[in-house]
């Protein structure tokens, strides 16, 4: 997801008319399947941060007769329901409030849940010289664990959360661990640049090309990784883009280098090529410097071309982090839509999408719900998700596409319908959102909306979208059975053009993302959360500075920060 805050954050054909293609593995496609391939092989997707947490425990039982226990920490994350050890601390000797010098990094990922698992042992003595690599730890006293969610440290004001540790068998209290995250500095730095050309060559026959460029970071295996693209100008050789931002996630070192290409766009995804052109970071801020112009190459870099890019604004800048906002208040509050049409089956029968099985298996819709609550809970200070059915004839005989689940309407028994309209739960979402802004800025509002079908009013979710980029709001579509969504993609920003309403208004955002359940889960490669999620935390960042909206300051009686750190070892 990145942050090249442009417009779309993903890059690659997919993201500029090339549509989906699924989720494949490496080799099998152009440049998208790059940027998943890479972040798959490296255990990341979407929004990843390092944070590098720090442990101090107190109150811990004393193990010794005569001196007083020789605490380490064991730090484990949970992944398949086994834990998993990412690292040990050095051994503390003699003392029951110990506070570890040695520090563990762990890779933030907002779109799944990360469990962690912190464990204390008491050393002995015998042992004081052996590496704690090489510890047993079954030949160490156990003096207590506590788990909790990587999220619920980063969302913390101070980023330090404190834990009751616990007997193996989950009831004696052992004293507590806390545990403080600290974000990467590199997770901020940023590069804010305004390209232009001129003189591009002309690829269209009876109007001038439609270009558009794609930044890619070359890796050492010969790859190129996408990172940034910039949005189409139609009809022109000599475009001139708005303001893009790379983060130093995204290139790493101002030295790496990095390739410019530049695109004639094409609807059915087949952009052809203008020209290329290898750089770095360091280079591009020379050309600003210099106001000279750096030239593309053809195919290969076999011919110097005429057309020539232009840096015409070049700025180094620290920026918030998602990160800075969540723990500094900031929620994200949850919202979930149900379609209720007669095409999801007789919810009596097996085959019906919305079939509870006895056995407690959940179906695609009840997949959905749990897995995207699962993860955007910890973001909700009160937990309460407003949840919505539509595509439901009432027992007066109107059909309603917005009705409360919770049954608080005179219309409480709903019978299926055919027309599958989202319109109405999109504007009733938009309404919440628009209405927060009145008691503040600090909420950004999240609907999952979950259907099986072909919509009945395009135009008006359309309209209700455009309508709604302005705010703060995102919208996640999880298309579940077998039915033909391409008609849902069109909502999906990924495609280089912004929404258009009935009225010619373009959005001022990309807020929609979808996911086809059954695509994802075919890939098998990551899950339908994973995929709705990744471009969430870019669009929240995307609302946030478009208005210059800054996280809060800590408050007065936090100002003390240092105080939550844990003392000097001991």
């Amino acid at each position: 997801m990145g942050g090249c805050l442009c417009g779309d954050v993903r890059g690659g054909m997919e993201a500029v008319g090339g549509g989906r293609s699924g989720l494949r593995g490496a080799g099998q496609g152009g440049a998208n399947e790059a940027v998943d391939y890479y972040f798959q092989t490296s255990g990341l997707r979407g929004l990843y941060s390092p944070l590098e947490l720090s442990f101090s425990a107190s109150k811990l039982k004393n193990m010794d007769a005569f001196s007083k226990s020789d605490p380490m920490l064991v730090i484990y994350t949970k992944k398949g329901g086994r834990l998993e050890e990412i690292g040990r601390t050095e051994v503390i000797l003699n003392s029951l409030e110990p506070s570890w010098i040695t520090k563990a990094t762990i890779n933030y990922q907002f779109e799944i849940v990360q469990p962690l698992v912190f464990r204390i042992y008491d050393i002995d003595t015998r042992y004081h010289n052996t590496p704690v690599k090489m510890l047993n730890l079954s030949q160490q006293d156990f003096l207590g664990e506590a788990c909790c969610n990587l999220s619920e440290i980063a969302t913390k004001f101070n980023h330090s959360l404190i834990l009751n540790l616990q007997s193996s068998s989950g009831h004696a209290l052992l004293g507590t661990v806390t545990v403080h995250a600290e974000e990467s500095d590199s997770s901020r730095m940023a590069v804010e640049m305004t390209l232009h050309c001129l003189n591009l060559e002309n690829k269209d026959m009876f109007s001038k090309s439609d270009p558009f460029l794609r930044i890619s970071r070359l890796v050492e295996t010969g790859g190129a990784i996408p990172i940034c693209k910039t949005e189409v100008i139609n009809d022109n050789l000599n475009p001139v883009w708005r303001p893009i931002t790379l983060t130093s996630q995204q290139f790493g070192s101002k030295n790496n280098p990095l390739l410019v290409e530049c695109f004639d766009f094409d609807s059915s995804g087949n952009h052809e090529l203008i020209g290329a052109f290898q750089t770095t970071i360091t280079q591009l801020e020379n050309i600003y410097n210099s106001k000279s112009g750096a030239n593309f190459f053809s195919h290969k870099g076999q011919k110097k071309l005429k057309g020539q890019l232009f840096v015409d604004k070049f700025q180094e800048k620290v920026q918030h982090t998602f990160l800075d906002y969540i723990s500094s208040g900031f929620e994200l509050n949850f919202m979930v839509a149900i379609d209720f049409t007669a095409s999801n089956g007789d919810p009596r029968a097996p085959q019906s999408l919305h079939y509870i099985d006895p056995s407690g298996r959940p179906n695609s819709y009840q997949q959905a719900i749990i897995g995207v609550g699962e993860v955007l809970q910890f973001y909700d200070n009160d937990r309460r998700f407003p949840a919505w059915g539509f595509g439901a004839k009432t027992s007066q005989g109107y059909i309603s596409h917005c009705f409360n689940l919770n049954a608080t309407t005179n219309d409480s028994e709903c019978y299926p319908c055919w027309a599958n309209s989202i319109g109405p739960i999109i504007n009733k979402a938009a309404e919440i959102a628009g209405n927060s802004l009145q008691y503040g800025n600090n909420k950004y509002f999240v609907l999952l909306i979950i259907t099986d079908g072909v919509l009945t009013d395009i135009q008006e979710t359309k309209d209700s979208i455009v309508r709604a980029s302005d705010l703060p709001l995102s919208i996640l579509i999880v298309g579940v059975g077998n039915a033909d969504f391409k008609q849902m993609e069109i909502l999906d920003g990924d495609f280089g053009r912004r929404l258009e309403s009935s009225t010619g208004r373009i959005a001022t955002r990309d807020i929609v993302q979808f996911v086809p359940m059954s695509e994802v889960q075919q890939g098998g490669q990551i899950s339908v959360v994973q995929s709705l999620l990744e471009e969430l935390p870019g669009q929240f960042l995307a609302y946030m500075r478009s208005r210059d909206i800054k996280p809060r300051a800590p408050p007065h009686n936090n100002a003390s920060a240092s105080s939550d750190y844990p003392p000097p070892p001991t």
